[in-house]
């Protein structure tokens, strides 16, 4: 029965992680802490709501150090001296550049939120973490910040937003490298092109489907997987379908 705590949860990706742990059996999946900078998301409150004081909402600003260490004594409490077994960062930032690199003002923004803020709140929930059973920080990324696969992906006018997510691997690499001696497993994961307000109407599949697919992922990682970098897996999805895109969603290793 692990613990979870989940970043950005008010909407989009973070909302459906929440209400899918929040579906599965307590066997599987205890405490839940769905955090948000506002703790006023409708959806959100409704998913505690029915959820019988299974899952916790905490308010947390994932770029301000005095908001991440409040929410971890926040969840310290919610644990009842527990500790967390997995962490997701998912939340994030995506803006778009439609003049290209010219016009590219926003990659401090980018980065603090896409990169800075991970490192904050994987750093400040380290203690609890050690204290879990799964020790597993799941870094939420993105295939565009793939290096290798960039061609793929020249069309697309977010140039910040790929190199915050290519700075986000590293990140996942160099937190695998200090703490496999530890026990943890640290991951990076691309949810797919996915239906939500970052990822618009066109996107190739329904936020619920991503989210079912990472916490596949998140339920079978095991430190032999520490610092690797995958990809979802949607079984029926080939290789050309939709846009002239590299998204498989074959399960596999991302190239960096």
């Amino acid at each position: 029965m692990a613990s979870y705590l989940v970043t950005g949860s008010s909407r989009g990706l973070g909302l459906a992680l929440v209400a899918r742990l929040a579906n599965l059996p307590k066997t599987e999946v205890g405490t839940i802490i769905a955090t948000a900078r506002q703790d006023n998301s409708a959806p959100l409150t409704e998913i505690v709501n029915a959820s019988s004081g299974r899952v916790k909402m905490l308010k947390l600003d994932v770029t301000e150090i005095a908001s991440v260490e409040g929410a971890v004594r926040a969840a310290e409490r919610s644990l009842q001296g527990k500790g967390l077994d997995v962490l997701i960062n998912n939340a994030g930032l995506m803006d778009w550049s439609p003049t290209g690199l010219e016009g590219m003002d926003n990659l401090n923004d980018m980065f603090h939120a896409n990169v800075t803020a991970a490192h904050l709140v994987s750093r400040a929930f380290l203690p609890l973490l050690r204290k879990g059973n799964r020790k597993t920080v799941v870094n939420i990324s993105s295939t565009l910040g793939s290096i290798t696969m960039a061609d793929a992906f020249k069309s697309m006018p977010v140039p910040a937003y790929k190199i915050s997510k290519a700075a986000l691997s590293m990140l996942t690499v160099q937190y695998a490298h200090q703490y496999a001696d530890d026990g943890f497993t640290f991951l990076g994961i691309s949810p797919g092109w996915l239906r939500t307000d970052l990822g618009g109407s066109r996107a190739d599949l329904p936020v619920e489907t991503g989210a079912e697919k990472v916490v596949d992922i998140i339920q079978k990682a095991t430190p032999k997987q520490n610092g690797k970098f995958v990809n979802i897996h949607v079984p029926g999805w080939k290789e050309g379908q939709g846009a002239d895109r590299a998204d498989q969603y074959d399960g596999n290793e991302i190239p960096w």
